[in-house]
């Protein structure tokens, strides 16, 4: 990944825009510039940069639309919400920031005025789940907007949302001939920020409800619904797809196996047993306090477990965090899938880690594709070349779907 802004962790969080640059989320020197101007400062500046520069894209957008140029405004209203999703990252967890809710807020109404702009425009939706509501957008097939084609539900993981997914994948699968159907369920997005509905590891009633809604979409091929899950989307799509038959297909990036896979090696060189390493919920209290030494020591797990962890899981405790962690699991469901299912691993990802188990464990027609350093890809989510993972995926859902 590029350095682009001094402390370590700021700059994983703020070249996230850098992916989205072959679909038109932003340019190299605008990333620079907001690192510039965080400079040495910490969380509040780099908050404050990313929102500057999203409020400079959207001014510039408005003066764009009152001209006439409605296909600038669009770019750079698209643009905008990028850096405003930036924004509030280190800023996760409860209780909630009030600027998170202020960044994400015009992060989607940058977003929406964007989506207007298309012909037909593209409109935000509302998919009702257990009495809440999941946002969701059609992004149809680049000059086959009204044509009933085959459509990609693409879901995220922790920490993205559908301005994400829409940079990460939506625009390319629209520019291949695909509809994209990007939404954000429990624990990620409006559903968390606004709603406070918590993650689950029950994927497959999730996007039972996103599907019964593409069924009302004339648009939508019905016998050519595949589901792409990201990050910790690895788990979701192929965790869906184990119930859910009307899925065509399932991608899996990076497929995982089960989430507290990540911390066993660590609980048993903090002295856990084996069979306490096996379910991380019955660790003993001596080993649970090392655990937590560890962690408070270490800004990016801080972040990844205290901040975003707890919040978006509905935790209070560490002992918590991981009980509700060991749910997420592929056990006793991968059996179960039966579409096409592709399977990708990046050799620096550290999510890829039960890529293989459950590659192994389907009895579907399945497919696995590595990425590696060497091709710029090696990375979480191929996040450093996502332009070779968007073909590489379609290319394998062409042929399926052929």
């Amino acid at each position: 990944m590029a350095t682009l802004f001094k402390d370590e962790f700021l700059n994983e969080l703020g070249c996230w825009p850098l992916a989205y640059i072959p679909y038109g989320g932003a340019d190299v020197g605008e990333v620079e510039a907001v690192a510039d101007a965080v400079g040495d400062g910490g969380d509040d500046a780099f908050y404050d940069a990313f929102i500057a520069a999203g409020a400079r894209m959207a001014a510039e957008a408005e003066t764009c639309l009152s001209k006439g140029h409605r296909q600038s405004a669009r770019e750079l209203y698209l643009r905008a919400s990028v850096f405003f999703g930036a924004s509030y990252h280190p800023l996760y967890g409860k209780p909630v920031d009030p600027r998170l809710l202020a960044g994400f807020g015009r992060q989607i109404e940058a977003m929406d005025k964007g989506l207007a702009l298309f012909d037909p425009p593209i409109l935000p939706q509302r998919i009702p789940f257990r009495g809440a509501a999941m946002p969701a957008y059609l992004i149809p097939a680049v000059g086959q907007e009204r044509e009933v084609r085959p459509t990609i539900i693409f879901t995220n993981g922790y920490d993205a949302t559908v301005t994400d997914l829409y940079f990460m994948s939506a625009v390319a699968a629209s520019r291949r001939g695909y509809h994209a159907l990007i939404v954000d369920g429990p624990g990620q997005g409006d559903m968390l920020y606004r709603q406070g509905v918590a993650h689950t590891p029950e994927w497959d009633a999730v996007i039972s409800a996103v599907v019964d809604f593409a069924l009302t979409q004339p648009i939508v091929d019905p016998k050519r619904i595949a589901l792409n899950g990201a990050s910790l989307g690895g788990y979701l799509a192929p965790r869906a797809a184990a119930g859910e038959p009307r899925l065509a297909a399932c991608i899996a990036d990076p497929g995982q196996w089960a989430t507290g896979d990540s911390f066993r090696g660590v609980a048993r060189k903090l002295g856990a047993t084996e069979q306490q390493a096996a379910n991380l919920g019955t660790i003993d209290d001596a080993v649970l306090g090392k655990l937590d030494g560890m962690i408070a020591q270490n800004r990016r797990l801080r972040w990844s477990i205290y901040q975003r962890g707890f919040w978006v899981l509905g935790c209070d405790t560490l002992r918590d965090f991981l009980v509700k962690t060991e749910t997420y699991t592929m056990v006793g469901h991968a059996e179960k899938i039966t579409c096409p299912t592709l399977i990708t691993s990046a050799d620096k990802d550290a999510l890829a880690i039960g890529a293989r188990t459950l590659f192994d464990a389907l009895r579907c027609p399945k497919t696995m594709l590595a990425f590696t350093a060497a091709e710029g890809a090696g990375t979480h989510c191929e996040m450093t070349n996502r332009s070779l993972l968007n073909r590489r995926v379609l290319d394998w859902l062409d042929e399926v779907f052929a």
